[in-house]
C-alpha cells in the first residue's frame, strides 16, 4: 500500500475507533471511504486491523427507545452526559481514588465511563426515579461492575451503589452518609423547579464535610438562556461560587451540539 494511501488508511482507522459503538447513530463516520479503501486494498491488512485492534474499554448500556417513558427522562441517555463523560476521560485527576455522588444519574453512560476509565474509590448512583433505579442497577451489573461491598476485592475496580435520592427531600444527615469528593451532575438544567432543587441539594452537601467540601462538576446543554440564568443567579444567592471549565478536545461521540454544551466547576 502506498505511503499516502497508508496514511489515509490510519486516519480512517483512528476515526473509526474513535466511533465504533458510541452511544449514538453514527451520522457522520465515513461508510462509503471506508468501504472503497477496503476494496482498493491488496490485503485484508486494513480489516484485520479495524477487527482486532482494541479501542479500549467498552460500556454496555441498556436504555429506553423513547425520551419519555414511564414518566420520565431519566431513561435514555442525554448528549450532556456525553460531554461529562469526554471531560472525565480527558481529566481523570478529578476522580481518580476519590469518592463520587453523581445526583440524576440517569441510564448511567457518564458514571460507567468514569468508574471503567478513571479509578475512583467509589461511585454512587443517584436517582428518585424507582424505573430508573432498575435499570441503573441492570446497567451497572451488564458492565462487570459488582453492587456487593464484599465482592469488591479487586482494589482496581470501585465500590459501586445505586441510591434513591430525592431532591427536595434529601436531608443533610442522608447526604452526609455519602462523604463525596466528588459530586457530578448532567443535563439537570432544564425546568426551574429542577434547578432550584439542585441548588438546594449542593447547599445541603456543602454543610456535610467538615473537613473540605466537594468539587462540583456540572454538565448542562444552552437550551434555554433563562434556565441557565436562573441556576447562576440561584448559585449567587446560595453563595456558591462558579466558573465555567474549558472545552475539551476529547471527540468520542458523534453527537450534535457540541458547541452548546458547556461545564461548571463550583466551589461549595
Amino acid at each position: 500500500m502506498a505511503r499516502e494511501d497508508s496514511a489515509g488508511a490510519a486516519r480512517l482507522l483512528w476515526t473509526f475507533e474513535r466511533r465504533f459503538l458510541a452511544a449514538r447513530t453514527l451520522r457522520s463516520f465515513p461508510w462509503q471511504s471506508l468501504e472503497e479503501k477496503l476494496r482498493e486494498s491488496s490485503d485484508s491488512e486494513l480489516l484485520l486491523d479495524i477487527l482486532q485492534k482494541p479501542s479500549g474499554d467498552w460500556i454496555t448500556l441498556s436504555e429506553s427507545t423513547a425520551i419519555i417513558s414511564h414518566g420520565t427522562t431519566g431513561l435514555v441517555t442525554w448528549d450532556a452526559a456525553l460531554y461529562l463523560a469526554e471531560w472525565a476521560i480527558e481529566n481523570p485527576a478529578a476522580f481518580r481514588h476519590r469518592t463520587v455522588l453523581e445526583l440524576g444519574s440517569g441510564a448511567g453512560l457518564t458514571g460507567l465511563t468514569i468508574c471503567k476509565a478513571c479509578c475512583p474509590r467509589a461511585y454512587i448512583f443517584s436517582d428518585c426515579h424507582s424505573r430508573v433505579l432498575e435499570q441503573l442497577r441492570g446497567n451497572v451489573l451488564l458492565n462487570g461492575l459488582s453492587l456487593e461491598p464484599e465482592a469488591t476485592a479487586d482494589p482496581e475496580c470501585p465500590l459501586v451503589t445505586v441510591a434513591q435520592l430525592d431532591w427536595d427531600v434529601a436531608s443533610i444527615s442522608q447526604l452526609s452518609a455519602f462523604q463525596p469528593d466528588t459530586v457530578i451532575a448532567a443535563d439537570v438544567l432544564y425546568c426551574p423547579e429542577v434547578t432550584l432543587a439542585l441548588v438546594g441539594v449542593l447547599q445541603r452537601l456543602s454543610a456535610c464535610r467538615r473537613d473540605q467540601a466537594p468539587d462540583v462538576y456540572v454538565a448542562f446543554t444552552r437550551r434555554n438562556p433563562e434556565t441557565y440564568q436562573l441556576f447562576t443567579t440561584e448559585l449567587g444567592r446560595a453563595a456558591i461560587c462558579w466558573e465555567a471549565v474549558p472545552p475539551h478536545d476529547q471527540k468520542l461521540f458523534p453527537y450534535e451540539g457540541h458547541s452548546e454544551m458547556a461545564v461548571l466547576r463550583l466551589t461549595l
